[in-house]
């Protein structure tokens, strides 16, 4: 299959979007979803107002495109984790890292979206917390069919339902990223998989 070669004006719109998504989430960051003016994204991106609306709608539209691009990465990085060749046990390796990785160099949208998701109204994240739980819930039932495959090759014991094993696990992993989100000092996500894995893998209570 030929690839589509892009040509120098579509590259350059795509170097503007991201510019000017760039210069919106610095501003959202600094100053809150609310505080911030479409004039304002458009003069810290150093383009016309008029060009600003020929990408985005309006501010609505400007902050579900940040979020969902954000989501489109996480959606790749995680899913190349879970592709990843091996064994059961190195494939839930590869998505515990793989998602501290992608958390850590997104935060700034990260923290932006849960500052904001409380406060914004309905008709901002309209589909947008919709497909971001769509995605979760298509992740969380993959993760499962890793720990039902494990089962079945005796890697695993079947101490719960396998949708109840990458509950636990996925939660388990971001309950260590929030933790650095807040405190980055004092907590940060585990370098080494294994020392979340293996909460599960090896439990608390000796035997």
């Amino acid at each position: 299959m030929e690839t589509k070669t892009i040509s120098r004006r579509e590259r350059q719109k795509i170097a503007q979007r991201m510019e000017m998504l760039a210069a919106a989430l610095e501003l959202f960051s600094e100053k809150g979803y609310h505080n911030v003016s479409m004039h304002e994204i458009a003069a810290k991106a150093e383009f016309a107002i008029g060009t600003l609306y020929k990408f985005f709608s309006n501010k609505e539209d400007l902050y579900k495109a940040l979020i969902l691009e954000q989501s489109d990465r996480f959606h790749v990085a995680l899913s190349k984790a879970l592709e990843s060749p091996g064994d059961e046990i190195e494939k839930l390796r590869q998505y515990v890292q793989a998602k501290g990785e992608v958390f850590r160099e997104n935060a700034a949208t990260i923290r932006l979206y849960f500052a904001e998701t409380r406060g914004a109204s309905l008709n901002i994240m309209a589909g947008v917390d919709q497909d971001i739980r769509n995605r979760r819930e298509g992740f969380l039932k993959r993760i499962a069919a890793i720990f039902e495959s494990g089962i079945r090759a005796g890697r695993f014991h079947q101490i719960a339902e396998p949708y109840i094993l990458a509950v636990a696990l996925d939660s388990l992993c971001s309950a260590f990223l929030f933790l650095w989100l807040e405190n980055p000092e004092n907590h940060s996500y585990p370098e080494d998989p294994d020392a979340i894995l293996n909460i599960l893998f090896k439990g608390l209570v000796q035997t």
